[in-house]
């Protein structure tokens, strides 16, 4: 393309005038994301004394966190639990992207309808409904125990194995949603190849299939192990009661349970696991970026060839409808059935005259209630509002390559390191010592909010904007327009679709936290999903359950909206 005297000048003009937006989004962000690592840093090397200031400088933290017995058992455990949940979920997940994308099994759309409930569920209620399920009363070990006698429960949920289990099962939906893509668009020439040479299903799927998904099942597995390394929901109410511990429940330990509270023990132990958490970030990254060598280029319709399974077709149907069944049906179902029981009690015919909506009643006339579900909404829809617009004018500056534009990347990138229990610690810190006031107020939570999930919205604005062409806002730059038009006039528009994604993306992951905002809700700032966890460690099971039906039942909503609009224009599921 030849340009002209005037789109030069634009060019370079546009350029200059870029740096303004870096420079001012530079400084509001670092000023929010820096300061935790201070803090937390601080903290660490710091003696508190009893009134709560910070002491002497110390390094006696980190020498009694290596040199305790503790330590080697809490540090396989975080290993054993990460890496069995990531395989969990990837084979739960690949298996079902490859039956409903690759063959002919019926039933195939029961996955989707699956996946799109459980992103509506409370990480808290998955978790409960498992636990009342395989307790030691639950019907699981009931069952188990009048099949084969005895007394003693023949599951014991509450430990490393529970663990994984519920993780694992937890992370499979999302698995699923995000392998789709990768075998629907997989080339199938290399498998007709195959089978023309004599493979047999198995072969070519082991070889052949796997093995050009190999990058983006690599991927998701270290992604689901370090989110499973910074989970703090499934070790606080799995691994705890049965003194199965990993770093992040150390850590909230250490906070609610030490008297007093060691708030300088969690800080080290915070800081070790952020650096573990770089390290795998770093080669998350090395790894993602190698999956391009097994692209390959389709047509926008492209459909790949199916599998026949014949005879079998049937037999991965009944497949196809246990998972959904175990995943997310049987979870609900005892859910449900906790809400409409006014004390739990596992399943039986003579439990059926105690039903009733009473704990629905109580929690939808309860003034607590209403406030924990007016907080949540407002705090969704102020995180959510508030990221899309910064990632909007990020992601163009960005994908812009305007100077300084790497280092906001950078910048944004770096709460990605902090697990959300150590970044709600160091947060602790800040308003704790220097806060201004704010601690325990909704405004805090918004603030923490924003910075956690920025570097999810730069992803949908970034991918947003590189969709749009660049000769589009060079075009109004050569008829006058500043850049600031150029964007709003022309990218802006553009961008809706993708920004709609990035907001209700935002929202699901807002409501849904807990160990971002557990250590700092107050009073008059609780949401739904830390009521759900403060229920539970209460005993106060009917309302866990009430509660947490409602609110899956609003989640819902959003997230079919959210997947409706990522499908529709091609934009990625998380």
């Amino acid at each position: 393309m030849t340009l002209t005297l005037g789109q030069v000048r634009g060019r370079a003009s546009i350029s200059r005038r870029g740096s303004l937006p870096v420079v001012i989004l530079i400084v509001l962000l670092a000023a929010g994301i820096i300061p935790p690592f201070v803090f937390l840093l601080y903290s660490s090397l710091h003696h508190l004394d009893s009134e709560g200031a910070f002491g002497a400088f110390t390094f006696a933290h980190f020498a009694a966190i290596f040199g305790s017995r503790s330590f080697g058992s809490t540090l396989l455990n975080s290993l054993i639990y990460s890496f069995g949940s990531a395989l969990l979920a990837l084979v739960i997940g690949a298996a079902q992207a490859w039956l409903a994308e690759r063959t002919d099994a019926s039933l195939r759309q029961l996955l989707y309808v699956a996946s799109i409930v459980s992103l509506g569920i409370p990480y808290v209620l998955y978790i409960v409904a498992w636990l009342l399920l395989l307790g030691k009363a639950g019907p699981v070990n009931l069952l188990l125990q009048q099949v084969f006698g005895g007394t003693t429960p023949y599951i014991n949920v509450y430990s490393l194995g529970g663990m994984i289990f519920v993780e694992g099962l937890l992370w499979s939906p999302l698995a699923f949603l995000l392998l789709s893509p990768v075998f629907r668009n997989s080339d199938a020439s290399f498998e007709e190849a195959a089978s023309i040479c004599g493979a047999g299903l198995v072969a070519t799927l082991r070889h052949v299939t796997l093995g050009m998904a190999r990058p983006a099942l690599l991927a998701l597995g270290l992604l689901v192990f370090i989110k499973a390394s910074e989970a703090f929901e499934v070790p606080a109410l799995v691994g705890l009661p049965g003194s199965a511990r990993v770093f992040t429940s150390t850590i909230y330990t250490e906070l609610t349970l030490a008297i007093p509270p060691n708030s300088g023990m969690a800080a080290a132990f915070g800081v070790l696991l952020l650096v573990i958490m770089a390290v795998l970030l770093q080669v998350y990254a090395r790894i993602a970026a190698q999956s391009h060598r097994y692209q390959t280029v389709t047509g926008k319709n492209f459909r790949p060839r199916v599998t026949r399974l014949g005879r079998w077709r049937y037999a991965a149907g009944a497949l196809i409808a246990a998972i959904p069944l175990v995943v997310v049906v049987i979870p609900l179902a005892t859910i449900l059935w906790a809400a409409l029981l006014p004390f739990y009690q596992p399943f039986s015919i003579k439990a059926l005259p105690l039903l009733g909506v009473a704990n629905f009643v109580q929690v939808l006339h309860s003034p607590s209630f209403q406030g924990a579900i007016a907080n949540t909404l407002i705090l969704g829809a102020s995180v959510a509002t508030l990221v899309t617009a910064l990632s909007a004018v990020a992601g163009w500056c960005v994908a812009r390559r305007m100077p300084g534009g790497r280092l906001l990347d950078a910048l944004v990138a770096l709460p990605l390191v902090f697990p959300a229990i150590v970044l709600g610690l160091a947060f602790l810190e800040i308003f704790v010592h220097g806060g201004g006031g704010i601690y325990g107020t909704l405004l805090s939570l918004v603030i923490v909010s924003v910075i956690a999930y920025m570097p999810y919205g730069l992803r949908y604005a970034q991918l947003g904007v590189i969709q749009i062409h660049p000769e589009l806002e060079e075009a109004a730059a050569v008829a006058g327009a500043r850049r600031a038009m150029g964007f709003i006039r022309v990218v802006l528009p553009l961008l809706v679709p993708a920004l709609i994604s990035c907001w209700l993306f935002i929202f699901l992951l807002a409501v849904r936290a807990v160990s971002l905002l557990l250590l700092l809700t107050g009073s008059d700032s609780q949401i739904v999903s830390v009521a759900l966890f403060d229920l539970w460690n209460n005993g106060q099971i009917g309302e866990v359950a009430a509660l947490g039906c409602i609110w899956t039942a609003v989640m819902t909503v959003f997230s079919v909206a959210f997947l409706v609009v990522a499908r529709r224009y091609q934009l990625p599921i998380g």
